[in-house]
């Protein structure tokens, strides 16, 4: 009984790790955001910790997104996923431990000469193969599959940034729709009293019959963009309804894109690009690395020989009565080493396959932070310009409106030929459109820089630390 205490006393031994030891690696960027003539002066303040409340702080939008984290099936998947990444852990760390097994049995046999039967009454338990870690391998493939559970956590949260931004873009685009289609609407109504107008005047035989025509094609072509802006407010419902995962409540919707707009707050960036480290898929690449780092450790401890502890105690008798006697009590234990002596160098081969494996994880890390700077950049260098597109293309609309209205003064009161009436009227329309693409364009920048940024603190893993999972944290 002795012997198999201290058996099961060397499951308690400590392993070396054979995994090379981690280092963060450096940032593959530069430490700053780029400067020059299309880029705001960034502010020298961290960047705060927010949710998505406090960016997208339309109510409507924000019960939108509620309902899109209870009802998307990508996210659903997502939860799913982390589900069976961390029960995969759990299956991989039980391996650390022996597995204890019992079993109860009766028997019995007759030989048939007369001289009755004998029954056996038997009660057993053990430890069947259990490896002794003494070099690692088991322990870092269980630091391996942790580090994978992370990293399945860091992609749903990846995946729920990304929802909540197209969540807000395809909201803000609907009111860029909605104001597109007033402004078809008002254009038509003013056509067809060109329209009215010039045939009038063609019928009293002042107006030539150009005149009419041109004012046709005006009318007819806010009509086609009725038509199409119809459509495409009926597909963006379309889109959010697939986002949100259920029917959208009409009254959630915007009424205009100018309305909407001015409902998104921005995120500052900071001057430090170090803020990249708390995005989702950075944080799911890095635990990856982690993940092949420890692999190695795995690869190279398969060198070396495994040694595997069997034991067994156990009570046996012919009378059930007699079972729990010191007499029945049996035992038997054992240890097994084993190692391979030629395998044409399969092993060392492992360990260069997780290398190379480990090295992948690491351009992969780093192209995922270069990534993220490239799209913060683009973000900034848009944010930095946008304001003085948006003063011009609201002057140009002003200048517009009055020149046509001008315009159409003058060709009433039979100053003007009518065709400097329809190139007003021509430019003002194009003029709004294109006010309400660069009134999309400010508001959907400051929901490119909210995901880029990964500046939900729901969501910033670096912040909070990964959870443990039964009694252990990451490494």
């Amino acid at each position: 009984m002795r012997r198999f205490v201290l058996l099961v006393a060397t499951t308690a031994l400590g392993a070396c790790s054979m995994a090379p030891h981690y280092v963060r690696p450096e940032l593959p960027v530069p430490p700053s955001w780029p400067v020059g003539d299309a880029y705001l002066k960034q502010s020298e303040a961290a960047l705060p910790s927010v949710t998505y409340r406090d960016i997208f702080r339309d109510a409507r939008l924000q019960s939108l997104v509620e309902q899109a984290l209870v009802n998307n099936r990508d996210l659903r998947v997502a939860a799913a996923n982390i589900a069976a990444a961390r029960a995969q852990y759990r299956v991989q760390r039980a391996e650390l431990l022996p597995e204890v097994t019992t079993s109860a049995g009766v028997t019995r046999s007759d030989n048939g000469n007369g001289t009755g039967g004998h029954t056996n009454f038997s009660v057993d338990g053990g430890i069947t193969a259990f490896e002794l870690d003494l070099f690692g391998r088991v322990r870092s493939l269980s630091n391996a599959a942790q580090d994978r559970y992370f990293s399945t956590e860091a992609a749903a949260r990846a995946t729920r940034l990304t929802l909540v931004g197209d969540i807000a873009t395809a909201w803000l685009t609907y009111g860029a729709d909605k104001s597109l289609l007033a402004i078809a609407q008002d254009t038509a109504a003013s056509a067809e009293r060109s329209v009215t107008l010039t045939r009038a005047r063609l019928q009293g035989g002042i107006a030539p019959r150009t005149d009419l025509s041109q004012a046709q094609t005006v009318l007819a072509t806010a009509q086609a963009d009725l038509a199409q802006q119809t459509t495409n407010l009926a597909q963006d419902i379309n889109a959010l309804q697939l986002l949100v995962g259920a029917p959208i409540d009409p009254t959630l919707l915007p009424a205009s894109i100018d309305e909407a707009g001015k409902t998104v707050a921005e995120l500052p960036a900071g001057l430090d690009s170090g803020v990249l480290l708390r995005r989702p898929d950075v944080v799911q690449a890095e635990y990856e690395l982690r993940a092949t780092n420890a692999e190695i450790g795995a690869a190279r401890a398969a060198l070396f020989p495994r040694i595997s502890l069997t034991a067994v105690l156990g009570l046996a008798s012919n009378a059930l009565g007699g079972l729990f006697t010191g007499g029945a009590f049996n035992y038997s234990a054992g240890a097994n080493a084993s190692y391979s002596i030629f395998n044409a160098g399969a092993g060392r081969a492992n360990v260069q396959v997780s290398e190379a494996q480990r090295d992948a994880a690491l351009a992969t890390y780093e192209k995922a932070i270069q990534t993220a700077f490239r799209e913060v950049s683009d973000a900034l260098a848009r944010r930095g310009t946008i304001a003085d597109q948006t003063r011009a293309s609201e002057a140009l609309a002003a200048a517009a409106a009055d020149n046509y209205r001008l315009s159409d003064a003058r060709y009433r009161g039979g100053i003007d030929t009518f065709l400097a009436s329809l190139d007003a009227q021509r430019s003002l329309y194009s003029a709004r459109q294109q006010l309400v693409s660069t009134q999309l364009t400010a508001a959907t920048n400051l929901v490119t820089l909210y995901r880029t940024l990964g500046g939900d603190a729901t969501l910033d893993a670096t912040a909070a630390g990964p959870k443990p999972v039964g009694g252990t944290t990451t490494p």
